[in-house]
């Protein structure tokens, strides 16, 4: 193979998910452990080329080969010639096969294996299911080898595998079988005790069932552990009984097309000769039961030896979990095996039941599964079969096994909404069920129980029921069919039933959150933990459905799960200030780096910040958290925290001076407005004000400043505070200017130039000057306007604020153009669309645009004009600007090329 451990690292990803698409960010964060160098994608590119040059060599057939989709590669290959799937083939082809038959097959599969996995490639990729793989397919031989009479063999690879695996209880109890019929008992004894001592000292875990089962026997010198029993050669009554155990399907089943046909490659793309196993994962009352036997009953004649169907209990209050050899013994009685013939031991059980179903095409439903332990004993070997399990967890041992896992999603809204109208057989407006749908999350469990309150109580109307829906404090009350324990709590109760405190903690922390979506470095400040523990713990809940990680460190949970999590956060308002104070340290954080901070607040604290080393990196921290700034400073208004409610208001507002989007910008600066007058801090209001200035300038409502110009200036005299009368000036003018009052506007500019220079404020200075260029630029007289313009351009790069560099060199661009230097404005104009376009300054990037067309205008190219035009048209358009009307104009009025 070509290269080093980066291109070996690839090439394992690649192989790892053979014929399914590797984004190429997860290539990247993988690689170079979410730490990548700025060339990291052009470096993943020449690894693909590279890896492509060596495929040709190595399959000329190109029958291999990388194909890009999207963002990602895709491996197309024969998955029967990767070594870990034909390992995982072996495995099932060796269930339900005589001792010598499995222990070759098994071999073959553990040869595979030529050392340490994935060994080449530096530790960048980690793929734990194949070591657990290596160990499964190890400890099935070692059961063959057992069963072969291969005691005295084994013994020597054991005692090194429980070495090095010491808590792995199925070696250790091979291990003391196969010391106990070498007649080594006492050393058998000893392997135990020294187990059970480890594991309590280290895990405070007691062995398992299985493993005190055999400790017992060995200690009681039990002569039938010496040798392997034979196999009970058992005659069913086969064809006399055909099982059809699934429950009937419920009424008004729909909107799961794409799951069904999921499940329908399941059966029909799985090896003929092993079991085709399916996982259907999701949180409680997704539907994943019902799609099971929905399914299972439409495809019950591709099974013709029948259907099998056990409730596992996994998460049931009522009952515990289902005990696997008492099912298996179900099933046996269902396969026609007399109850008298069922065997005693679960081994035998599992035995007999894949001996039987070696040969016959059944359907296998094990429902409510709560891990893969209870499952693996149940699933049917060496068969064309199919066995589907649902689950509120992942089973990620059995898909580290070869199953295939499918996350069951919410509904659709038009499929939710028609599910609550067969339930309540109702002729609602559809507006009103859409509704309805939409506040129940589109769950099924919840869109039912609305259907059964519209059928049975006639005093609910859809208007009260969404009422009810759309106050979270009743919302979960609503959903709960009268007289019984059957609602959406209920079956939330029941899956944080299983959680440990901390986690149930993680969830509490979880409702503390406005927003929608958390992560570890809020959940670890509020819980006083580290980032990585309460990632862990944020990754735990959603294993169980209870949150989904969207992307790194984001985690959102579904509408019902956050107002089950709000429930158990009774603490919420006094948690609220810490949310609060958390947003306003890495805002304060993340939009240093998109401009010089122009007022003197610091919210820095000693909080675990996530990191944000650049540019690009606070932005995408804005525009990922911009919902929960908006919910938290609402939260924090009606709470009345409005100190740090005006202070978020204001770092909120840098952001949208970087991506400007007027109705929410107006919004929040509004209520910052509100709050810093109920604080009663008065260099608040400025500030805000202030803020509201440069909006309004944004979006040509220059007139609507005065009164904002005119308070911001008073207050700050009163404070006697320097900077921010520089910056009440500056917005006064600013204001004049708009309202045409141009020689009132230069005097305010040059009070504001005048304080701005006795107080050494340079960012200050650089944008009056900038200022005053445009009202000599208005007033006719461009050259008088470019002394000032260079000079603010100039002062712009010294302070490093790249974002009013961009805007000064367009506007100086203009000048140019309007005094005829075309060359030097064309300079400019590119340059300033360079800097904003890097720095994703919309209005910026579409000014310069705009300026070039007209340069490029005057030199005659009308389709480079066309193309500047257009493009400045679409930036406006995003940002909600209305110059986007000037601009369509002009290209209405464009000659055709």
């Amino acid at each position: 193979m070509p290269g080093g451990p980066g291109i070996g690292g690839l090439l394992a990803m690649l192989l790892l998910e053979p014929n399914q698409v590797v984004p190429v960010e997860r290539i990247v964060d993988v690689l170079w452990d979410h730490e990548p160098p700025a060339t990291a994608r052009t470096i993943v590119q020449g690894y693909i080329s590279r890896l492509r040059k060596w495929l040709s060599t190595v399959d000329p057939g190109g029958t291999t080969r990388i194909q890009t989709s999207g963002a990602g590669y895709r491996l197309a290959v024969e998955e029967a010639r990767i070594d870990v799937a034909l390992a995982r083939r072996l495995l099932a082809e060796s269930r339900g096969k005589p001792a010598d038959v499995r222990a070759e097959l098994l071999s073959r599969a553990q040869s595979l294996w030529r050392g340490p996995e994935l060994s080449d490639i530096a530790g960048r990729v980690r793929a734990p299911e194949l070591a657990e793989l290596r160990l499964t397919v190890i400890e099935a031989r070692l059961d063959a080898d057992l069963e072969l009479g291969r005691h005295d063999e084994v013994i020597g690879e054991l005692v090194a595998l429980v070495d090095t695996h010491p808590f792995r209880e199925h070696l250790v109890g091979q291990l003391v079988l196969a010391l106990y019929r070498s007649g080594r008992r006492a050393a058998a004894l000893e392997f135990y005790q020294r187990f059970a001592h480890r594991a309590a000292g280290e895990l405070g875990l007691d062995p398992g069932p299985g493993l005190r089962e055999l400790h017992s026997r060995v200690l009681r010198d039990d002569t039938t552990l010496l040798e392997p029993r034979p196999t009970r050669v058992i005659t069913p009554r086969l064809g006399v009984l055909v099982p059809a155990e699934l429950p009937p399907t419920p009424s008004g089943f729909t909107g799961r097309d794409a799951d069904l046909a999921w499940l329908d490659r399941l059966r029909a793309g799985g090896d003929p000769a092993a079991t085709a196993v399916g996982v259907l994962a999701g949180p409680a009352g997704i539907g994943k039961s019902a799609l099971a036997v929905v399914w299972g009953a439409g495809a019950a004649a591709a099974f013709p030896d029948g259907t099998l169907f056990a409730a596992l209990s996994g998460f049931d209050p009522a009952h515990p979990p289902a005990d696997p050899a008492a099912v298996l013994g179900r099933f046996l009685i269902s396969l026609g095996v007399t109850q008298d013939d069922v065997p005693t031991e679960q081994a035998d059980r599992v035995a007999l039941y894949r001996t039987l179903l070696a040969e016959r095409r059944v359907l296998v439903v094990l429902d409510d599964a709560r891990d893969s332990d209870q499952v693996l004993p149940l699933l049917p070997g060496g068969s064309s079969s199919v066995a589907l399990v649902t689950s509120r967890r992942r089973l990620d041992g059995l898909v580290a096994l070869g199953a295939r896992l499918r996350v069951v999603q919410p509904l659709a809204p038009d499929a939710a909404a028609a599910v609550i109208a067969h339930a309540a057989g109702t002729t609602a407006a559809a507006p009103d069920l859409d509704r309805l749908a939409r506040l129940c999350g589109c769950l099924p469990l919840a869109l039912r129980i609305i259907g059964a309150r519209l059928a049975s109580s006639p005093q609910w109307s859809v208007g009260e029921l969404v009422e009810r829906l759309t106050d979270e404090r009743t919302r979960l009350g609503a959903l709960r069919v009268e007289d019984t324990e059957t609602g959406v709590r209920a079956a939330l109760d029941v899956t944080v039933g299983a959680l440990t405190p901390d986690r149930v903690e993680a969830l509490r922390l979880v409702g503390t959150v406005p927003g929608a979506t958390t992560g570890p470095h809020l959940l670890a400040a509020l819980a006083g933990v580290d980032v990585e523990t309460a990632r862990d713990r944020l990754r735990a809940l959603a294993a169980l459905f209870l949150v989904t990680e969207t992307a790194r460190d984001v985690f959102d949970a579904h509408a019902l799960v956050r107002a089950y999590a709000r429930d158990l956060a009774a603490d919420r308002a006094t948690r609220l200030p810490e949310v609060l104070r958390y947003y306003l340290a890495v805002a304060d954080h993340s939009r240093r780096h998109l401009r010089a901070a122009a007022d003197d607040l610091d919210e820095s604290a000693d909080l675990p910040l996530p990191p944000i080393p650049d540019r690009d990196a606070a932005l995408d921290w804005f525009e990922t958290e911009w919902p929960n700034l908006l919910a938290a400073a609402a939260e924090g208004a009606a709470a009345g925290l409005h100190d740090q409610v005006w202070r978020l208001a204001r770092l909120a507002g840098e952001f949208r001076r970087t991506r400007p989007r007027r109705d929410d910008w107006a919004w929040v600066l509004d209520l910052g407005l509100e709050s810093a007058r109920a604080a009663g801090d008065r260099r608040g209001e400025v500030l805000i004000r202030l803020s509201r200035c440069v909006l309004l300038t944004r979006f040509g409502g220059e007139s609507e400043i005065l009164a904002d110009g005119e308070r911001a200036v008073a207050v700050a005299t009163e404070l006697r505070d320097p900077r921010l009368m520089v910056m009440g000036h500056n917005a006064l003018a600013s204001a004049l200017y708009g309202q045409k009052r141009h020689h009132d506007a230069l005097a305010h500019y040059h009070r504001a130039l005048d304080l701005a220079v006795r107080a050494d404020y340079r960012l200050g200075e650089a944008n009056i000057h900038n200022n005053i260029a445009q009202v000599h630029r208005d007033l006719g007289d461009p050259a008088e306007a470019v002394a000032p313009q260079t000079r603010a351009v100039d002062m712009f790069r010294e302070v490093g604020d790249l974002g009013f560099v961009g805007l000064a060199l367009a506007n100086l661009a203009e000048l140019e153009h309007e005094l005829g230097h075309l060359a030097p404005a064309r300079a400019h104009a590119t340059e300033a669309i360079t800097l904003a376009a890097a720095n994703g300054l919309e209005l910026t990037e579409a000014f310069g645009r705009e300026v070039l067309a007209r340069v490029l205008c005057e030199e005659g190219d009308l389709l480079g004009t066309r193309v500047e035009l257009e493009k400045a048209a679409d930036l406006y358009r995003v940002a909600q600007s209305p110059l986007v009307a000037t601009v369509q104009e002009r290209l209405d009025t464009l000659p055709a090329v």
